[in-house]
Formats: structure tokens, sequence, C-alpha cells
């Protein structure tokens, strides 16, 4: 039995970022290398910064914000960073100073400040750079961060609040008073060394043999580069070694033998470890340590029994939400289970239809053009983008141009340096979504969102950025900010697709999403199961295996779903281009809520 990790184990500086796009294996692999070098003796905490974290699912153990001991690993302590929570408490070290000194209205002002997403992310980021400022007696901390477009931006904060405030001469911020945050000036520059020391900081870019996932891995390897994070190796997860005759096997290894003799340049030159294809997702702590150890005799790949799958189209969904005639469309879910193909395909079987259709993404990755391919569009479709850095530079002048025209020269200056924080951006995006979900009211709108627990907090920030809107724009708030939360509630506007994969962790995942969504009085249209074997006639043991395991989780998300359950098999190419996606809707099946399989 071997260590397929081996090397990084042995390199392993005291921080270690896994990051890539989600889906690839992140939260499995980050806590198999915690487990192991922990049992080798290490003091570890193992860390989870993604909103939507399934480290508890992993590990076992119900988690908090608080490091709790892993049962059954020595030395293995772990944590959620829980964004509410971290916010409450960033709220009470804040405000609490001023109660009883101030007036009160003034307190009231300064705690309703301070109820705004830009709070909620300043407070995650403090309790991230407080674990690099202080790692304590731990001789490890392995961070499982957020899919790579926030992990870029988590990791780039120090950076910007630095600067910040560094510039900052008026005494105030988005998220309270400026002492609030000069009182971390020490942490943030300490965040800033322990991040750019490569003899402390390993960035492990983890990925599939998948175009896209290597793609999305290399454009976070040149921009963790760019801002000083130059100590990167690579972990490229699922790589299938079938000598099978089956020709579901072949094709499949085929595919990744394609993707990664063609590996980008900015691959090539890291360290690279290669992890095996399990049948069985690792889940609980045996199942962790099994992942890095290859048996070279004999895998246990699990049942193999047939497995079928029955029902109707795709087009069935597709036409039911044509027959609107308008609406917004949002798929929703976890990273890497494919709700960019799924947004593109319903976008264009609508467009082919002749009906007006924007498809646009608040996906900081941002694949849409890559899915969709070079073909010749239907003439009714318009892609868009929501541009982080386009829409905030639109806000700051627009902001300027209106709030700051009516305001001395000392106010506009104070107006500039608000709008320089690194919050401006949240805001800015949060407007455009805003506008963007406004534009169903004329044809349809669909959108591919960022991954589940990204969109939770823009949804549920709405009160707190309309606030901030008003807080900014004096009384002018956009009706597009104050009637969203309708629009995503109204279920003759909005359809929201929950997409996901056959597998434990991305099913409670959707489920816990779609209870989320409730609490928000919003009900997903349907389900898609994508990415599955259920339907795929191999004889591989690993495919049958994995075909088996699909089983149980297609049919409780067709218990789950208030709406038809779609089941996308896995496909020998990807659904890169027009004709593929179109042919979406032909080799698919939809199993309708409360329908026998």
């Amino acid at each position: 039995m071997t260590n397929v990790l081996e090397g990084l184990l042995d390199a392993s500086t005291r921080y270690l970022f896994f990051t890539g796009k989600g889906g690839v294996g992140k939260t499995s692999l980050s806590t198999a290398v915690a487990v192991a070098l922990a049992d080798r003796g290490r003091r570890v905490l193992v860390v989870s910064t993604d909103p939507a974290s399934n480290l508890s699912e992993v590990l076992g153990t119900t988690l908090s914000g608080e490091a709790r001991a892993i049962e059954g690993v020595d030395n293995l302590w772990a944590l959620d960073i829980d964004p509410p929570a971290a916010a409450q408490a960033y709220r009470d070290r804040v405000v609490g100073p001023y109660r009883g000194v101030l007036p009160d209205d003034v307190v009231r002002s300064i705690d309703e400040q301070l109820s705004g997403a830009c709070t909620v992310e300043i407070a995650a980021f403090d309790e991230f750079t407080g674990l690099l400022a202080d790692p304590g007696d731990y001789d490890h901390i392995v961070f499982d961060t957020a899919p790579t477009g926030h992990t870029l931006r988590l990791l780039a904060l120090p950076g910007a609040w630095t600067n910040y405030l560094d510039t900052n001469t008026a005494g105030v911020t988005c998220v309270g008073p400026l002492s609030g945050l000069t009182n971390q000036r020490a942490r943030y520059g300490e965040a800033l060394a322990a991040l750019a020391d490569p003899a402390r900081s390993t960035v492990v870019l983890v990925t599939r043999p998948d175009e896209a996932a290597l793609s999305e891995a290399a454009r976070a390897s040149r921009e963790l580069a760019s801002v000083g994070l130059s100590a990167q190796r690579l972990i490229i997860n699922g790589v299938l070694e079938s000598r099978s005759d089956d020709r579901w096997a072949q094709q499949f290894v085929a595919r990744q033998r394609s993707v990664l003799w063609s590996l980008p340049d900015a691959l090539r030159v890291l360290v690279t470890d290669r992890v095996p294809l399990v049948a069985r997702p690792p889940v609980g702590v045996a199942g962790v340590r099994e992942l890095l150890s290859v048996r070279d005799d004999v895998v246990d790949v699990g049942p193999t029994e047939d497995v079928t799958v029955d029902g109707a189209s795709l087009g069935d969904l597709v036409e039911s939400f044509a027959n609107r005639g308008r609406g917004l469309i949002m798929t929703v879910g976890k990273g890497g289970v494919g709700k960019t193909t799924v947004a593109a395909a319903l976008a264009c079987a609508l467009a082919d239809r002749g009906l007006p259709v924007v498809l646009s993404t608040t996906d900081p990755a941002a694949h849409l053009l890559a899915v969709l391919g070079d073909g010749r569009r239907p003439d009714s479709l318009r892609v868009e983008r929501i541009d982080p850095s386009v829409v905030t530079d639109a806000y700051r002048d627009g902001v300027m141009a209106s709030t700051g025209a009516t305001l001395d020269e000392a106010g506009r200056t104070l107006l500039a340096e608000d709008l320089r924080s690194p919050c401006t951006e949240e805001i800015a995006v949060f407007r455009e979504f805003a506008a963007t979900v406004a534009r169903a009211r004329e044809g349809f709108v669909v959108l591919d969102t960022a991954p589940s627990g990204h969109t939770l907090l823009l949804l549920d920030a709405a009160r707190g950025y309309e606030r901030e809107v008003a807080r900014r724009s004096g009384d002018d708030v956009d009706e597009d900010v104050t009637s969203l939360l309708g629009r995503l509630s109204d279920p003759d506007f909005t359809a929201l697709v929950v997409v996901t994969l056959p597998e434990a962790t991305p099913f409670h995942e959707a489920e816990a999403l779609q209870a989320d969504l409730a609490r928000a009085g919003v009900t997903p249209a349907a389900w898609v199961v994508n990415q599955s074997f259920a339907r795929v006639p191999s004889t591989d043991p690993t495919l049958r295996a994995l075909a088996s395991h699909e089983v149980p989780w297609i049919d409780a998300a067709r218990t789950a779903s208030a709406g038809p359950v779609v089941v996308i098999e896995w496909l020998a190419e990807p659904p890169v281009g027009l004709r593929a996606l179109r042919a979406l809707a032909t080799v698919d099946v939809a199993v309708g809520a409360g329908e026998a399989r």
C-alpha cells in the first residue's frame, strides 16, 4: 500500500490552502492530508472558509466556529468559519465600546450600518487572518477554501484592506468606524507576510482531468502568483486507471488522457500528484484515510448490480418554461455540478423557439463562453456576464456623479474614500444582479449563479445591500433593488433549477440549499441530477460501482423535489458547443416527482 500524496506530506508548510473549481474534491483531499499529517504526530487544524462547507459531513462531526477535536484522530482539530456568526461577533466588538458612551441614536446608526453584507465579508475575513497571524501551537493549518473565484478574492483581501487603511483619512468605513479596522492592521500585515512566504504557505491547486477544471486551475495559478503566492502544487483528482475493454471505460480514460496531454503551461511547471478515481465518496475518518492509500493488488469497488432509470425528456422542462413566455430561470447548486452547462442548454433551447433570452452569470469563474463554443448562436440569444471590475467602476462613477455632485469638496473626499473600500465590489455586483433580474419582465433571463453558499449570501444579504445602496445614494434607490426579493419569491416570475450530482455531498448541499430557499419563500421548480452513470451500460467494475452508488441519491432527489427531476447521463464527449447543448434534450431522462422508477 502506498500513499499517493507522499511528496506533499513530506514538504508540507505550516499553512496549506486547498483551492480549485467547485466539485473537484478540495474538501476530501484537504481533510485527507490533514488526517495524514495528524497521524504523523503533527498538531493540525483543518478549517473551512467556504460558506457552503461540507467539512462536517466529510469528517462525520458537527463543526462550528470553535475548533473541535476529531474523534478517532489524535492531534486533529477542525472548525467551520461561520460568516453570520462571525458578523455578529464583529458587530458586538465594534459597537460594544460605544454603548453608554455615545447617544443611543448614534449607536443605532452604527449598528444599522454594520447590518450589511460587507460586514459578513470582513468578519469572516477577520477570522481567516486571525489564524494566519496567530496560529497558536498548531504545526499545520489546512484551509479548505471556497471555489476559485472567491478564494482569489479572499487571498487578495489582506492587501486590499491594508491599502485601504493606509489611505483612509475619513475615520469611517462601510463596516463601521475606522478604528474597528485599524486595530487589526498588525494582524493584516502578518497575514500578508505569511501568505507571501513560501517557507510558511503553500497553495494546493486541486483539479480533475477535465478541460474546464484544468483551465480554472491554470487561471488561479497565474492570479495567485500575481499577488505573491508563488509556492504552488497541483493535485489531479479522480484519474481512472482502468485496463478494461469496456468501451465506456475506454472512452472515459481516453477523455482524461486527452486533456492531461494538453495541460496548460501554467500547470506544467508545478509539482503534480495524481489521485485515482474511487467508486465511493470518502466520508468519515476511515473513508478519508483510505482515499490516499492505493493497493496495488486489488481495489474494492463495491456493489455492481444493474441500474436503470426511466422517465421523460428534459424537453418537457424546457417546454414548461417556454409556455410562460417570459421570466427568470436560475441554476443553483454546489460548484462543479454543471450549473453552467444546464443554464446554457436551457437558454439555447428557449432561444431556438424564437424567444428572447439573456444568458448571464454571477459566477466569478464565468465559464459561459467556453461552454457555448464558437458556433453561430440563435439570433434571439444574448450572452452577458456580470463582470465585477466593470460594474464596480461604473458604480463608483455613478455614485460620485449623483450623490457626490451635492457635496462640498470635503464631502466628496469622504465619499471617494468610502467607495475605495473592498466592500464596494459586493454592492456593485448586487445592483447589477438586481438589474439583470428585472429584465425578465420583458423576456427570459437565464442566470448561471455562483456556487450555492455565495448565492445564498447574495440573496440573504438583499436587505443589507438595499440599506447600503440607500446610504451611499441618498433616498434614490432603484426600483430594481427594492423589488428584488419579491421577484425572486414569485413562482410566476422566477424558476430556480437545483443542479446536483448523484453523490452524498452535492445532494446534501442541494437539499440544504432548498431548505434555506424555503425560509425565504422560494421553492425550486425542478432538480437536475447531472453526470450520472446510472444509464451508462458499462461493464467496467469501477463505473458499474459508481452507477450503483448513485441510485439512492437519484431516488432521494425525486423525493426532495416538488417538481420534475432530470437525470443527465455522463457523456463521452463533454457537452460543449451549441450542437452538444441542444443534444442534452434527447440524451437525458426526467423522473417526475412521485413517479415510480
